[in-house]
Order: C-alpha cells, then structure tokens, then sequence
C-alpha cells in the first residue's frame, strides 16, 4: 500500500486534502457490506491514535469523535491505540473528524499506512532517550544525596549541603524539562479541555516534588522544611518511564504482528500490455480480467487463477497453512499471499475490498479496537477513579497538614502516583489481545473478543456435518434419470439453478459439469434459495427445483423407490427429472478433535441437514451420540434453545452457509472462512484453515485467557489494597510509588503477553 501520512497536527488548512473522495479508500471502505443502504454513503475508517496514554484517553478520543456532527460512532481501544470511526459522507468530511482529534490535543495515522512503522520506531527512540537522560541523572543525584544519609551531625558543613543541593536542583532541570516532557503537555492539554486521563495526577505529583524540593534548596527554613525529594523525583521518573518503553515496546511487537498481515499486498505489480510486454502499474489500477506476472518473492496482489506456471506459496498469514501450498496452471491464489519457488502469470479474478485478504483485514482492525465486557468496565470506570484518586490525594494533604506541610505534601504525591489505574484498564484488553495475535497466527480470526470469554464457559458445542466434519468438496457417486431424459441432459438442467448456489451439493454438481465436458447454452430466471432445502427457478420456460425430497414434493411424483436415498433432486412443477446421490469423507482429525472435546467434559451434538442415515453413519464413526439429520435452519435454532433453556452454555460450529440464525444464537459461533465470504460470516471466530483441531486450540487458548485475566484482576486490586493505606499513612515514598505503579502495569502486560508463547496442550 502507498504510504499515507495525515498533514501536520497543528496545521488544519492541509487537513482539506483529505478530502478529496479518491483519497478516502486508502484509510477506510464503505459501510454498506456492513448493512447499511448506499444512499447513506456511510464510511468505516481505522486510525491509530497518538498521544494515547490510558482508558481515560480513549474515552476522551471517543467523545471528541462523537461531538461531531457525521459521525456514527466511534470505538477506541486503550490497548492498541487504534480507532474505528463510522462516518457520513453526506453531513462530514474527514478532515472535520480528524481536526476534531486535533483539536483535542492528539493525533492520527491510517491504521494501514506504511509510515507507522516509522513513527513508532521514532517513538520508541524518543521514548529511549528520555528514559536514559532520566536514569543517568538518578544517578548523579544518587551520588549528591548518598552523603546526607550516611553522615552524622556535623560531618558536613552546611555550605557543602547547600552546594549538593543546588547541584541536585540542577542536575533535576533536565529530568523536568526534557524526560516529563510529555506528562506536562498531556497535563495541560487535558487542564485547557477540561479532561482528565493518568497523566494528570501523575504531573501534578511531579510538580509538587520539584516545587517543594526547590522551596527547600531556597529556603532551607521556610514553611516547606529543609527536606528535599530530588533523588525520589528522579527515580519515580526513571522507573515510570522504564514501565511506558516496555509497555511500548511491547505494543510495538503486538502493532507489528497486525501489520504483517495488513501490509502483504505489494505497491506495485507487472501487468500484461495489449502488445504482449508487460508493465508496473500500481496495484490501485488493476481491473478483474488483467493478467499480471508474480517473481519469486513477491505477494500476489489480487485474488486470481494461475494462467501460466507452476510454484509454492506461503498462505500462512492467511489460512493456517504452515507449510508452502502447491499452486498449478487452473489453481487459484489469493491475496496477500506469496510466491515461494517460480514466477507466474495469474488472471485478476477478485480487486481491492472485494478479495478475501482485504475482508481478513476488515476482521482484524475491528477485532484489534474491540472491547470485552470488563474494559468497557474499566473504560467507564476510568474518569471517576482518576477524580476519585485527586480527592483523595487532597484529603491526604489535608489530614497531615497540620503535622507538616512538606510531609503532607510528599503524602498527596504518592497517593497520586500509587493509585493510577494503569494495571486495571490493561488488565483485561492486554490478556484478550494476545490471545487473539496467536489464534491468528494459528488460522484463527476471532471477530469478537468478548467471545473468548464466553467460549472459555462453553460445555455443550454442536457441530454442522457437510463442510464442517466432513470435507467440503462432494463428489456424485450415482445418478437416476427419468426415462425421455439423458444423464447429460439432467446435469445440464441441474447446472443452470446450482451455480446460483454456494452450497457443496451445488458446487458438486458444478464440478460433475465441468468435469463432463458438455456444453450448455441454458439458463435460469427469478432464482431463489431457499436455505437448506434447495433452490427455485425458470429454466427452459419451466418452473424448476433442485434440491431436497420434500423441497421437490416428489411424493406426488413417479421415481424410483432406490432414487430416494439420493441427496438431491431436480424436478419441474409436475414431473421428476433426475436424482444424484454424493459422498463425502470425515475430516482427518475429525475423529480427534471430537475426542478431546469429550475429555474436557463438553457434550458433542451432531446437527445436520442432510439425510438422517448420512448424519448417523458420520456419528458413529466420530463417537458422538447426540445426532440428528433432516434438520431446517429454524430446527437447528430450536434445538440450540432448548439446550440453552437447560442452562447450557452452547458453541455452534459450522459452514456459515445455511447456520446463519443459529451461528448468531449460539454463546459463542465459529465458522470456516473457506465456506462464504467472511463479510457476511455471522460467527465470532472465522477458522481460515481446514483443521478442525483449531476448535480445540481456541476453546484451550479461551481457557487460558481467563485465567490470566483473573490473575490481572486480582493482582491490580491487591496492589492497590496494599499500596493505597501505606501511601495515606505516609510509609510509601514517591519513588517507591513510582516503581509500584510502573511494576504493576508492567506484570499486567509481561503476565498477558505469556499468551504469545504459551504451547498447545
């Protein structure tokens, strides 16, 4: 993707170029494929926010957004820093949105803009500078403070005092101006819009030190004391800091993992000219039908269909597929994917928002600014806390006032340094988002993230069998015709309504067609599926159906006792045409997965809606003893209520293809991506691979998510138990506040980031 980088923060009349709708889809896509109706030219973009330091940020991003006129909504994510904007095209432009963002004193860069690795890599050197300028002066002023807290009385003269302490008050000028830097500026920013996020308190704490200290170096005898807190600034400052660049180192790490799926696509490709030679054009000008050469090492650009070449790809990323995939003449690639062993020549058969890489990112940047049911907690909670944390730091001062202003001031400062909320908003989103970085390195794509929560309490799951248990391609082991009607003749008919379909049947009966080489020049009128019974139209001036027995009423038609055992049919509106009869095989590791899943006390249902003698020879062969065949859309979601009202807490895996309602209905759902497009999958979990096993390495990894989550939890309400009544009884210095808070987040982010490497059991 071409780099994009937003206009100067500070500088809204560049702003106005982001204007122009060309440049619109190099950070968002029309909403319309998310159900919305293109008269309302509504838009979806994803922007990483910068500026960003806690839950009480993104909230205040979130209401900055949503204070303009256009847009719909706004989702931002304390964790990733990202943003999910829907907009109107009709009532705002972006640069009104994004200027809103400005205004509030922060900024923004299209999620899948090339720059970002930049940015945050300067990000990160700035952040490295800032914390090394603030350790080597701790150090310096280590050495200035080390001698009044070993020396006696008298050991050192009062001029020698004086002169460390203004050489400590020097020496902290540096920490002050140059490594607080950002904690001011975020303070005041948020003073001037009448905010509040972490920052704050943590500024203010800062402030107080410096200033009493200085009060002291000044004015040894004055009401402030003769104490001074240099030494306790300067490592309060060191350890915060040194939490925010693991913290962002971290975030650095999961932000990359993201992009190495987002930014696959090349810049630019190969396209064949009219004259044969070919040409590099940028991948934004590639049309379906183009034909364009893929060399060794580079991505495919597009969906398409290998014209010329044989090779190897790498669909990792994609699919799951850890090993290179065999791709021949006639094969197709998709996007996103690479070439591994010889260059190619490949028809463009899918662009743009249309191939199956950009619907895989669509479901990534949405899943990466979702938030599960206890950050929004936390979101919510955030603001109050952080002015709960400032009356109480107020109280505290009060309380010791009387005792000694500089002491009470200490106290204040700590208070307001131990009690910042960090560890609780991370808590949950930090566990949740790693999880989900490593379902999707293992073909794994989890929509929602509030589903790895509920699929951790899941103990009865039902499966779909054809697509799901069973492979997905279907092959025709017998046919029956009626008397006047060729087998060749039925296929063609039957051709004409299955290619309407996506269903396996139907894209059985397409491959049967192709395979016989017979040609058609037929085709079908007013075609209408009906989900898991068959399909409807006018073929030949006749009203035709294909599909099931029942669907085809041949009860009031002449066929063959043996043609009913056949899976599908095609009949006209008073006669029986043709039947065939298809087999499928179990998965590979159908039988294991089902296995695993008893052992781990989940009760397994078969529901399917092939024929009852087909779903019970697959149940026995996989061990499940909960089956049942001929089963509709509505009799699957009826069943799926009826285990719910038992107290079940159920997961529904299936094709996406006909289990749409009970997909939705289900605790949790998980589809196969390969089924239909995963635009319009209704599942929570998409598995891009073939491997049912993924199952069972989803519902461990849940498993292991809310354990960490709940270690999280506790450990931020145990530090803040402890650390609060210590800091208001004045035992917990400034610095020791400091490394708390910084430790506390930190071991909330070391503890969830376990989830990257943790191996399948």
């Amino acid at each position: 993707m071409k780099p994009l980088s937003l206009p100067s923060m500070s500088n809204h009349s560049n702003l106005t170029l982001l204007d122009d709708r060309q440049e619109w889809p190099r950070f968002g896509q029309p909403a319309s494929g998310s159900g919305n109706s293109k008269s309302d030219d509504d838009w979806i973009s994803h922007v990483v926010v910068q500026g960003m330091h806690c839950a009480a940020c993104a909230y205040t991003v979130e209401k900055a957004l949503m204070s303009v006129e256009g847009v719909k909504s706004a989702e931002v994510s304390a964790t990733t820093h990202r943003a999910k904007v829907v907009w109107s095209a009709n009532k705002v432009t972006p640069s009104q949105w994004i200027g809103a963002l400005v205004d509030a004193g922060y900024g923004a860069v299209p999620a899948l803009d090339t720059s970002l690795r930049q940015i945050r890599k300067k990000e990160m050197r700035m952040a490295l500078w800032r914390w090394l300028v603030a350790g080597f002066c701790m150090m310096q002023l280590m050495m200035y403070a080390y001698p009044s807290y070993i020396a006696g009385d008298g050991d050192i003269t009062p001029e020698m005092v004086n002169l460390l302490r203004w050489a400590a008050w020097v020496i902290t000028l540096p920490v002050l101006l140059f490594s607080c830097a950002p904690f001011f500026s975020n303070a005041w920013r948020d003073i001037r819009r009448r905010e509040i996020s972490m920052d704050l308190p943590v500024a203010m704490g800062m402030g107080i030190t410096f200033l009493v200290s200085s009060a002291a170096t000044f004015n040894p005898t004055g009401v402030w004391g003769s104490e001074v807190y240099f030494d306790s600034l300067s490592m309060f400052v060191f350890f915060l800091l040194t939490g925010r660049w693991l913290e962002l180192r971290m975030r650095d790490k999961t932000a990359g993992a993201l992009e190495a799926v987002m930014n696959r696509l090349p810049d630019s490709v190969e396209r064949k000219k009219a004259d044969g030679e070919f040409e590099r054009v940028s991948v934004a000008r590639l049309l379906v039908g183009d034909l364009i050469r893929v060399n060794v090492g580079e991505g495919f650009a597009a969906d398409g269909v290998i014209t010329l070449g044989d090779t190897l790809t790498d669909e990792a990323l994609l699919t799951g597929e850890s090993h290179p995939q065999v791709r021949a003449t006639g094969d197709s690639v998709i996007a996103g994917s690479f070439n591994l062993s010889a260059p190619v020549v490949v028809r463009v058969v899918k662009v743009g928002e249309d191939t199956q890489f950009a619907q895989i990112v669509e479901l990534m940047q949405s899943a990466s600014i979702q938030k599960p049911r206890l950050a929004q907690l936390a979101d919510r909670v955030a603001k109050p806390f952080l002015l709960g944390v400032l009356l109480l730091a107020t109280i505290a001062a009060a309380w010791w006032w009387q005792t000694s202003p500089s002491q009470a001031l200490m106290v204040a400062v700590s208070v307001l340094i131990v009690t910042c909320p960090c560890a609780l908003s991370l808590a949950t989103p930090a566990a949740m988002l790693a999880a989900s970085g490593t379902l999707a390195r293992q073909g794994v794509l989890v929509r929602h993230l509030q589903a790895l929560e509920a699929l951790a309490e899941v103990d009865t799951l039902v499966f779909d069998k054809t697509g799901t248990l069973t492979r997905d391609a279907q092959r025709i082991t017998q046919s029956w015709t009626a008397q006047d009607v060729s087998a060749e003749g039925a296929l063609v008919l039957a051709i004409t309504l299955a290619k309407h379909s996506l269903h396996p049947y139907s894209r059985a009966i397409c491959l049967a067609f192709e395979n016989s080489g017979v040609v058609s020049t037929e085709s079908a009128d007013l075609v209408l599926e009906f989900m898991g019974q068959g399909i409807e139209g006018q073929v030949a001036g006749k009203k035709m159906r294909l599909g099931s027995a029942q669907f085809c009423k041949l009860e009031n038609k002449a066929v063959p006792l043996e043609a009913f055992s056949a899976q599908v049919h095609l009949c006209s509106e008073t006669a029986w045409i043709g039947s065939w009869k298809f087999a499928e095989d179990i998965r590979q590791d159908a039988a294991d997965t089902v296995r695993l899943l008893q052992q781990s006390g989940i009760d397994v249902w078969l529901l399917s809606g092939d024929q009852s003698e087909a779903v019970q020879i697959a149940a026995k062969q996989l061990r499940i003893s909960h089956a049942q065949g001929l089963c509709k859309p509505k009799d699957k979601l009826e069943k799926l209520q009826v285990l719910q009202a038992q107290g079940a807490r159920v997961a529904m895996v299936g094709d996406g293809l006909n289990d749409g309602p009970v997909l939705s209905a289900a605790d949790v759902s998980v589809a196969f991506g390969h089924a239909v497009p995963l635009a319009q999958s209704k599942a929570d979990l998409v598995v891009m691979g073939e491997g049912l096993m993924a199952v069972v390495h989803s519902i461990q990894m849940a498993h292991r998510t809310l354990k960490i989550v709940k270690q999280n939890l506790a450990w931020a309400a145990i530090y803040n138990a402890v650390c609060v009544p210590l800091a208001l009884m004045g035992w917990l210095p400034a610095w020791l506040a400091g490394l708390g808070m910084a430790l506390s987040s930190l071991g909330v982010v070391l503890n969830a980031l376990r989830l990257s490497i943790l191996t399948r059991d």
